[in-house]
């Protein structure tokens, strides 16, 4: 559990990961939104693919914000080969961290040695890399949310992702599913896909076990942090 009183707002910067996904995202909005991520000390730059990964490394040169590209983004169901290919290719350009999408059809048919095996294959192509998993939620029973985070675990997969941002994002009953699910292991929970108003829905999936949001409002949510002590939701930072 993060505890908040201990926190500046550059250290909260460290709980997002801002992601810029628009289709029509250009080389001169990629430059610019990655020094807003320097500015507000993010976890990530993510973006929709490897594509503009040499473009990202060279912008966060000499920082320590991660280098992200996504992977079978958004609807997750091409073959694992294409998936590893993908995942290797990222990391030969310079991504230091993965999110890749999960095929939602294969686990509602319970292709569940299948999934698994994906995973595990995908985090091989990792080569070490950190590597999150992105499960869809609002496509998901609540049993299908805790199944697909128990092979997440299984697979050793660094982290369960709530959503693409493509869709709608999860309830917080969704959340706390996963939360709940991945108690006990090394696998944490990343909320995208907050919804409006989103800095209380993104610092409630916070307090909720969420160790981390994906947000193209993540500069949004950290400036609201003196907003969310002023009304009690997040304790007064103590040093």
């Amino acid at each position: 559990m993060i505890d908040f009183s201990k926190m500046t707002k550059w250290d909260i910067g460290k709980c997002f990961d801002y992601a810029i996904l628009p289709k029509d995202t250009t080389e001169e909005v990629i430059r610019r939104e990655c020094k807003v991520a320097i500015k507000y000390n993010c976890r990530a730059f993510c973006f929709s693919s490897s594509y503009w990964t040499p473009v990202v490394k060279e912008e966060l040169e000499g920082t320590d914000i991660q280098i992200g590209a996504a992977i079978g983004f958004p609807f997750g169901q091409q073959t694992s080969a294409v998936k590893c290919f993908e995942t290797e290719e990222a990391v030969r350009l310079g991504a230091t961290v993965l999110d890749a999408c999960m095929n939602v059809g294969d686990l509602k048919d319970k292709k569940y040695d299948k999934i698994l095996q994906e995973f595990k294959d995908y985090v091989k192509a990792a080569q070490g890399v950190e590597t999150k998993m992105i499960i869809e939620t609002c496509f998901l029973t609540d049993e299908e949310i805790a199944t697909a985070c128990k092979l997440v675990a299984e697979a050793g997969i660094d982290w369960a992702k709530s959503s693409s941002g493509q869709y709608e994002g999860p309830s917080m009953e969704q959340v706390l599913i996963m939360v709940d699910t991945l108690k006990g292991t090394r696998t944490r929970v990343k909320v995208s896909g907050v919804k409006y108003p989103r800095p209380q829905n993104a610092y409630a999936f916070l307090l909720a076990g969420a160790e981390l949001i994906g947000s193209r409002a993540a500069p949004q949510i950290i400036d609201s942090l003196d907003t969310m002590r002023k009304i009690g939701m997040i304790p007064a930072y103590k040093g």
